[in-house]
């Protein structure tokens, strides 16, 4: 952990724990397939952040699988109680994004874009001021725990 601010999160039953510091290289709430039926909604809101300023506590499970972009996606969850904790993407090396329901307090985090807009559903409404992409924006964030 780099000193700068600590957000902690859990899993439902509490048998998974993370910390993560500092402020996350985006937020966004991810519409496609797969975190819809992750989520049981119409989306997955999500913090990136640098692996080197999360650290996770607990047995985890794992689920990969292949994006339509041909990257791995891994997603990992409480063993336990199933809670989503985190995703990661073979496309980004070096950053996870939590799923901010886990965290104990997300408040302060406020979304930036929406991707995956061609998925969302009509009952799921968003915030028109957000910038929104059909699929996957083409970025790299940068790696600060380098």
């Amino acid at each position: 952990m780099d000193g700068k601010e600590v957000h902690h999160g859990r899993c439902l039953c509490g048998t998974v724990t993370y910390n993560v510091s500092g402020k996350p290289e985006i937020v966004a709430h991810c519409h496609c397939t797969d975190c819809q039926r992750l989520s049981g909604t119409g989306h997955l809101p999500g913090a990136m952040y640098s692996i080197g300023r999360f650290q996770l506590n607990g047995e985890v499970g794992e689920y990969k699988l292949k994006s339509l972009n041909d990257t791995e996606v891994t997603r990992v969850f409480c063993r336990n109680c199933g809670s989503p904790i985190y995703g990661k993407n073979s496309g980004m090396p070096g950053f996870v994004t939590i799923t901010l329901g886990t965290l104990d307090d997300s408040s302060e985090f406020e979304p930036e874009v929406v991707i995956f807009s061609r998925n969302r559903k009509k009952w799921d409404t968003m915030s028109e001021s957000l910038v929104s992409f059909q699929t996957q924006p083409d970025w790299s964030p940068e790696d600060e725990s380098a």
